[in-house]
Parts: C-alpha cells; structure tokens; sequence
C-alpha cells in the first residue's frame, strides 16, 4: 500500500502538472501584460493600506500575512538546501524565473477569490471551490476540490510538520517529542479557537517577524563572507544555463529541481493563498490579487534566496550526480549523505558555532513549521464550512418540498434555514469537531515520521493543484477583464471600486 501511494504521488506531481503550472504562469504574464512587474510598486501601496476589516474581512496586509504564513516553511530551508543538492546551484535561478511568472498565477487566482467570495455570519469566506461553483457552474467539480483540501491540510500534512518540529527541537533541546506535539497542538488550539481574526492577528505579528529575522541573520552571515558573494551569483546564473562545465551535465536536474522546489514553495496555482485572499476585505478585487502576487516575491525571492546564499557563500553543500549518486561537489563543510537542513545549520554554524547553528535553525524551523500548520487549519476550516453549505442547501430544498400548505409557511421554512447560514449549531458542532481531530493530528505526528501520510497530503494537493489551475485558465477572461477595468478606473482618477455586472461577470453577488 505505501509503494501504491508513493507511486500515485508521483504520478500527480509528475512532468505533465509542471508544465501545467508553467504554462499558465506564462499565459497569466503575458495575459495580464505583465502586471506583477508593471504594478510592483502599486502592490507595495496597498499591502500597507488601511482597509475595511471591521466590516467582517481582513486588512490586505493580515491576509498577506496569513497566506505568507502558507507559502513561508520548512521548504524554505529543508527545499532549498535539497534543490542545490540535487541540482546544484542553478536551480535557484530557475526557482527565481518561476517565482517571477508564478506571481501572475497568483495574481489571478486571488482575484477570482475576491469575485465569487461570499458572506459568512460575519466573516468573509471564498477560495477555489467558490470560484468553480459560481464562476463555471460545476459544483460537483467544487465539492471535489473542497474534499481534497480539507483531507490534505486536516489529516495528511499537520503531522508531517509537527514531526519537523519534535524532531528538530527534541534533537537540539532533548526534549521528549510528545511534549513538543502536546504543545504545539496547545498554542494552535488557543489560535484557531479565535477564528479567523485572532489568526489574522497572530500571522500578521509572527510571519514577518520570522521572515525578516531569518533574513537580517543571513544578511550578517553574507556580510561575514562579502567577497564569496558575488562568486555566488555568477556560480547560480552560470550553471543555470550549463556554462560551468562540472555542472553542464545536471543542466536537466537544475531546471527540473528548481522549477518544483519553486512550485512547491510558492504554493502559485495550488489553491491556498485563494482561501485566504477572499477574506480581506477592499474595494476592488484586483487589489487583493497584486498583494498576493508579491507574497510570492518575499517567499521565493527573498526567503528562499537568503538561504540558498548563505549556502553558496559559505559553500556549505554538496552537488549529487542524479546518475551515478556520486558527488560532482564535495565540500568538507557539508555533511555527507542525503542534502538537507545539515547544510543550512552549517552555515550559520560558520558564524555562530555548530552548537549556536542549530539552536538557531531548530528555533526557526518551530516558527516556519508552526504558522504554516496554522494557515492549514484556515484551509481546512474553509474546505468544511463549504461543504456544510451543500448540506444547508439540501436543507433548504427539503424545507420547499415539505411546506406545500401555503406560500408564506414556504417561505417561512425556507427563511428560518437560510437565515442560519453563518450562526448554524450544527455546523458549529462540525467545526468543533474538525478542530478536535486536526490537533490530533498535530499530536500523532510529533510521535513518528510519517512518510506515507506526506505523500497523501502531497497527492492531495497536487490534486488542487490539477483542478485549480485547469479552472483559473478557464476562468481567465474574469480575472484579466477585473485587471482592466482596475487600471482604467486608476487612469481616470478614480479610487476603484467593483461592478460585477457592468463587466458581464455573473454569480459575484457579494459585490451586487
């Protein structure tokens, strides 16, 4: 059964989704004449933008914050250190390429969350299955995409990041795993009891702090060894392209490691950040859309790149043949055997000590493990209040079919189910009860690893992964006809506001 569903993985998150994702990267790009770099500056503007929250969403910079929170974690260090590994230095390169296309990707599918959001009691609620409800009319199709989100980021992958966690902290601190999991299940539990504000709260004070934090010390890590760097960015472009003759032969395995470490890490066109994006609350659609496209560029371009740095400067790595197994690089700073966070604690083992070093990566790790289980539970929260609206709905119809008396007693029936949309006990008790079992799952995986249930949580994104990014191309014309309609109201002086129907978008009943 493991090698079926390892097998399986593979198959999902195989060449063909790859090319999927690129191709729609660079469709997005060019379909939007590039927004991600004609509005860089505008993206600045509205992450710092004081907006509506207290109107049931979050600020633009608290759902930047949260999605962050997603795309930031442990690939961060773990991926980098495995993409250099693996495919050497030029991988980065080719993560920073996808980083750059990815944002457009990124751009339309939390515009697309915007357009179909809808209101929930008093808070906001949208994201993928929303969109292909209400966008293209396939509601099966939805129910889906909702299924496969929840049972990833509920079941599947909360464990395999508290393990990181146990295992990191337990290594460095000799602490017994179960209590690290008994804690971190309580600190997420006084979290994601609060709902959607307190981990807007929470994500928007931790997620920037542990971003820049990690940053400024890989900066003094650069500083310590300036005259390495540059070598380091004429080694990264070089064997990007297959200039340096050692590493001419893995030119295949670069491209192939970067552009998946850097799918993986920037979550573009997977399906998350959307869920995020419809929670905040702005005038206009596009707006969320361009915050969202530059949380790729602080993931990617930023926090992936100040590991990858510090690796090559302090050339803390080694260089695998994916033929032979042998070494093409061999430093004797780096540890032998599989690439991974050795690297990393290596090179800040350069400056602070190997003792320090992994102090220091063992504390970060916790925070890039922690705030991403933290945004899982968002997605999955999200995932399950969708499909309880299914079952509302059929509640509903049910209370027509009975109410056959009078027209009133119909419609009173129907009112009474209608009206508890967002303040149903039911459905509380379901939510209560997804909570019971995602810190269980957080509990559990601080125990062992778990191998399998890491490729089941991936085998469930990348299912997102196929079904979103096939939806946003078609739903395309929406998100690039927002776009428009945003920069032509800028051009005319106005603050933008969103019209649905006076550009045929249909089903956007949140902004009507």
């Amino acid at each position: 059964m493991d090698k079926l569903i390892v097998t399986l993985n593979n198959w999902v998150w195989s060449w063909p989704l790859v090319g999927l994702c690129l191709i729609a990267a660079l469709y997005f790009s060019i379909g939007t004449r590039f927004v991600q770099l004609r509005h860089f500056g505008e993206m600045i503007r509205l992450l710092f933008r004081k907006s509506g929250a207290a109107n049931g969403g979050v600020s633009s910079f608290q759902a930047f914050a949260m999605a962050l929170s997603g795309r930031v974690g442990t690939g961060n260090i773990v991926g980098v250190a495995m993409a250099i590994g693996f495919g050497g230095p030029g991988a980065i390169v080719w993560m920073w390429i996808i980083a750059f296309f990815g944002a457009g990707t990124a751009y339309a599918e939390a515009a697309l969350a915007q357009i179909y959001k809808q209101r929930h009691g008093n808070q906001l609620r949208g994201g993928p299955a929303y969109y292909i409800e209400r966008g293209l009319g396939c509601r099966w199709l939805a129910i889906l995409f909702a299924a496969a989100m929840l049972l990833s980021t509920a079941l599947f992958l909360p464990p395999v990041h508290s393990n990181s966690i146990a295992a990191s902290i337990s290594a460095t601190f000799h602490i017994a795993p179960w209590l690290i999991g008994c804690g971190v299940a309580l600190l997420i539990a006084l979290i994601v009891i609060g709902g959607v504000k307190r981990i807007a709260h929470v994500a928007e004070v931790v997620t920037p702090f542990m971003a820049i934090a990690y940053v400024l010390l890989s900066f003094v890590v650069l500083a310590v060894n300036y005259q390495a760097v540059p070598e380091a960015f004429r080694l990264m472009i070089a064997s990007a392209f297959g200039v340096v003759p050692a590493l001419g032969g893995i030119m295949g395995s670069a491209i192939a490691w970067g552009v998946k470490r850097g799918i993986y890490s920037n979550e573009a066109g997977q399906g998350t950040a959307p869920v995020v994006a419809a929670a905040a609350e702005v005038e206009h659609p596009v707006q969320q859309g361009l915050v969202q496209a530059f949380s790729v560029y602080v993931d990617t371009l930023l926090v992936c790149s100040a590991t990858a740095l510090m690796l090559l400067a302090t050339q803390c790595y080694n260089v695998i043949d994916p033929a032979t197994g042998g070494y093409i690089v061999q430093s004797p700073a780096a540890d032998l055997g599989q690439p991974g966070v050795g690297y990393t604690i290596a090179a800040l083992g350069s400056l602070l000590g190997a003792n320090w070093g992994g102090i220091v990566i063992s504390v970060t790790l916790f925070f890039f493990a922690f705030t991403t289980i933290m945004a899982y539970y968002y997605y999955a929260e999200t995932s399950l209040i969708y499909l309880f609206s299914k079952v509302r709905e059929k509640r509903v119809e049910r209370a027509r079919r009975r109410s056959l008396s009078s027209a009133a007693e119909t419609a009173e029936a129907v009112n009474r189910e209608e009206e508890s949309f967002g303040d149903d006990r039911r459905e509380r008790v379901a939510v209560w009860c997804l909570r019971a079992l995602f810190l269980a799952a957080v509990v559990t995986g601080s125990l062992k690893e778990a191998s399998v249930i890491w490729s089941l949580g991936d085998m469930g994104v990348g299912i997102m992964a196929w079904i979103n990014i096939i939806v946003i191309l078609l739903l395309s014309p929406k998100a690039i006809k927002a776009l428009r309609d945003y920069e032509r109201q800028q051009r005319a002086g106005k603050n933008p506001v969103f019209h649905p129907s006076d550009l045929g978008i249909e089903n956007a009943d949140f902004w009507e």
